[in-house]
């Protein structure tokens, strides 16, 4: 095997071994002996690859931010409206999260210590990700039933968007607790109650994610 495919290997399974022991046991009782073991690598391997524990815990972030920029690759490449492209995507999102460790990881780490995958770090992210998509693609599902007072090329994208960002974020949060919220059949399912539920929505006004106050 070439030198520089080791090399690549051997870094991929300190990532993906830190981030099954910070799954474990958190990242401050997280020890970098223990990392090296998991990955069946020498601690100079580790310390070869990685300076510190930070420099691994950011490398467990920028993977897992990887992965979310291919999931979110394969939405803006959907040749589906709004409402389907985002249902297919949190399909794609949720079983990405539970079978990929280093994704699971990375989306649990704090902000102070990993900046860019907290929960409203998200919503901003998929909010604008959405509204992009709204625009250009169309919806996919009449909102509100014409507003009054608002242009409906104006109205319907926005809300749809933040319709769709508060439940993506929302399911993302309650499987963290309960893996039957992240199930195809679970996010499917909340798919088909949409038509029903989103006038509602609409007419109560959502506020955008630059609106909903942090914490």
């Amino acid at each position: 095997m070439p030198t520089q495919h080791r090399a690549i290997q051997s870094r991929q399974a300190l990532i993906r071994s830190a981030a099954e022991t910070f799954l474990e046991k958190g990242v401050p009782a997280a020890g970098m002996v223990e990392i090296s073991r998991r990955a069946r690598l020498s601690k100079g391997a580790l310390y070869f690859h990685f300076t510190s524990k930070d420099d691994l815990t950011l490398a467990v972030r920028d993977a897992a931010l990887a992965s979310l920029n291919e999931i979110e690759e394969g939405f803006l490449r959907s040749p589906e409206p709004l409402t389907a492209a985002v249902r297919d995507f949190a399909v794609e999102l949720f079983d990405r999260v539970q079978s990929d460790a280093v994704l699971r990881a990375g989306l649990r780490l704090r902000p102070e210590t990993a900046p860019g995958l907290d929960i409203h770090a998200l919503e901003q992210r998929w909010y604008a990700l959405f509204l992009d998509k709204a625009v250009t693609c169309g919806t996919g599902e009449p909102v509100g039933g014409g507003l009054p007072g608002r242009h409906a090329s104006d109205a319907e994208p926005r809300y749809t968007a933040q319709l769709l960002t508060s439940i993506v974020v929302g399911l993302l949060h309650l499987g963290g607790g309960d893996r039957t919220w992240w199930d195809t059949e679970a996010v499917t399912g909340m798919w088909r109650l949409l038509p029903a539920a989103s006038g509602r929505f609409a007419t109560a006004g959502i506020p955008a994610p630059a609106q909903v106050p942090a914490g």
